[in-house]
């Protein structure tokens, strides 16, 4: 295996990557194609491109096929894309990129599948260590496993490999070999143009394999080698919604046993989802049914869950999150939220905050030790530090073609069921009566009450609901 913690043998050379994202997916039972299935809320060609650019990769041209409009829509111009319109196997798809590699004749060149999201950063770099240190012209990485079946093995010898063998071409003695294929590899690019000359397609699919090259440059004179990946799970890649599967329960598990390992504590891990993106300190607690997605941070000695969904949010130290879900927002440290609120986008929450149930955040900023206990709906709001908000506060911000925000001071008290009409604004320690509709704004220290004069009409609901207690209590 190669030595990353060495520098690589003419490592000013340059390197690039052709990624295969042509695979069509048919047992998926959908029209997507294969490598846009998501593994943890993220398709497995984002996986693989992610660890293109961890290695330094920058220059990737990836092979689509099968609807190939939707990758091109969701790379948007990240990298290039060449069209692999007949599918004849991978040895064709690295054939259509042929004018893309001719661009880089002194170079290195890495071979992915888009469908197998496991790839890492240190294999590519080790692998490539290896590649150079060992002048190869092409480096297959491989992987040993328990269960081989299925898989081409390698075949080794003195000086590298002396080939690749399928399964159902291998011999008994062979099929105990356990290094088997992972179908990426690296080529010192001039090398592979040489291969790609030369493959026929002379077996009984009809089609042209990559793994052919081996042979080729073997019999060519140039050296070949394997580089055994310490990640075993490389190799992996779902051809059905079963394989999915246990691609996203392996991906959820490592994430898991990772944290752990960082000091994250997990009661139980039943519905717990973690992207691979997201970050949680030492001592937080993850309880039941969380998912945690996108570019998320949660601190230290925070409690999260159960039932929680946080996408795309800073979460400070010592917070507490009960059934929770928030998106694209920050909460400050010691805050408790929940259960049952939701954090729209845009919102802030700050230090020591209280936020109970039934309460939802939208696009606002929540002040220092405001209180926010339950039933209550603020929306693109600016609050104050202390701030009491009683029970059926609503803050109305949309008049149907625009949006106004509302304005809180500090220490102010909002009453039961006060509807804040903005634009508004409520001054520092001012009051509003419960049950008042706020249409001004109110001074600082100042009681608000806004109601209508109370009428009292006798006998009203006697007459009126006569016929309805009769049926109930059969008594006129």
């Amino acid at each position: 295996m190669g030595n990353t913690d060495s520098a690589v043998p003419t490592q000013n050379r340059a390197i690039c990557a052709v990624v295969l994202a042509g695979g069509q997916g048919k047992r998926m039972k959908s029209d997507l194609p294969k490598p846009m299935f998501e593994v943890l809320d993220t398709p497995m060609l984002d996986w693989v491109l992610d660890a293109c650019s961890q290695s330094g990769i920058s220059d990737v041209c990836v092979v689509t096929g099968f609807n190939h409009g939707v990758i091109e829509a969701h790379l948007d111009g990240r990298c290039e894309t060449v069209l692999q319109s007949e599918r004849r196997g991978t040895g064709h798809a690295v054939m259509m990129t042929r004018k893309w590699l001719s661009r880089f004749p002194e170079s290195d060149v890495l071979i992915l599948n888009g469908d197998a999201p496991f790839i890492d950063c240190e294999t590519i770099l080790g692998a490539l260590w290896q590649h150079r240190h060992k002048g190869n012209a092409v480096t297959v990485i491989t992987a040993s496993i328990d269960n081989p079946d299925g898989y081409g093995r390698i075949l080794r010898s003195e000086n590298g490999i002396s080939g690749i063998i399928e399964d159902r071409d291998a011999s008994p003695e062979q099929r105990k070999i356990t290094e088997i294929n992972s179908g990426a590899y690296w080529f010192d690019t001039k090398q592979l143009l040489y291969a790609l000359d030369r493959i026929k397609s002379n077996n009984s699919q009809g089609e042209y394999y990559l793994t052919d090259s081996v042979f080729i440059l073997l019999s060519a004179g140039f050296r070949a080698d394997a580089y055994i990946s310490a990640n075993s799970n490389v190799v992996l890649g779902a051809n059905d919604r079963k394989g999915l599967l246990l691609l996203n329960n392996t991906a959820r598990f490592d994430i898991i046993n990772r944290m752990m390992d960082e000091g994250v504590e997990f009661i139980c891990t039943d519905g717990v989802t973690i992207g691979k993106n997201v970050c949680v300190g030492a001592g937080t607690k993850i309880l039941q049914g969380v998912i945690l997605k996108g570019k998320t941070e949660i601190g230290e000695n925070c409690v999260v869950g159960p039932n929680c969904i946080i996408e795309n949010c800073k979460i400070g130290s010592g917070v507490v999150l009960n059934s929770v879900q928030a998106y694209d927002s920050e909460v400050e440290r010691g805050a408790r939220i929940g259960p049952f609120v939701q954090l729209r986008p845009g919102s802030r929450i700050g230090a020591g905050v209280k936020i109970g149930n039934f309460v939802e955040i939208k696009n606002s900023t929540i002040g220092e030790d405001t209180s926010v206990s339950h039933l209550t709906y603020v929306g693109d709001s600016d609050v104050g530090c202390g701030v009491n908000f009683g029970c059926g506060v609503a803050t109305a911000n949309y008049d149907g073609e625009n949006k106004y925000r509302t304005t809180i001071g500090n220490d102010a008290f909002i009453g039961c069921n006060t509807n804040l009409i903005a634009p508004v604004r409520i001054g520092n320690a001012a009051y509003t009566a419960a049950g008042s509709t706020i249409t001004k704004d109110v001074p600082d220290g100042a009681l608000a009450i806004e109601r209508g004069e109370a009428r009292v009409i006798h006998d009203y609901g006697t007459k009126r609901l006569k016929a309805r207690i009769v049926k109930r209590t059969g008594k006129q």
